[in-house]
């Protein structure tokens, strides 16, 4: 009778997490950089809404968060020596 010697492993190794992490810090990040800019009374229009922040900054930080993400997530383990 032969025992089952494999060893039970996570998918990814510590480094991937830590860079997955950080993707999710840098998604969150960006979407609070989009909030806000908007106007307690109906009849006022808050050019807020349309800075550089709200426009430029906010989506690239998403998106480079993404890109962070899908790194962490096609990035091969390390060999164990």
């Amino acid at each position: 009778m032969k025992k089952n010697t494999t060893t039970k492993r996570f998918l990814f190794e510590k480094r991937n997490y830590r860079i997955l992490f950080l993707a999710f810090a840098l998604i969150a990040s960006g979407f609070i950089l989009m909030t806000g800019g908007g106007s307690e009374n109906p009849n006022y229009f808050n050019e807020e809404i349309f800075n550089f922040r709200r426009i430029r900054l906010a989506p690239t930080l998403v998106l480079i968060g993404f890109g962070v993400a899908m790194y962490s997530i096609l990035t091969h383990p390390t060999p164990k020596k």
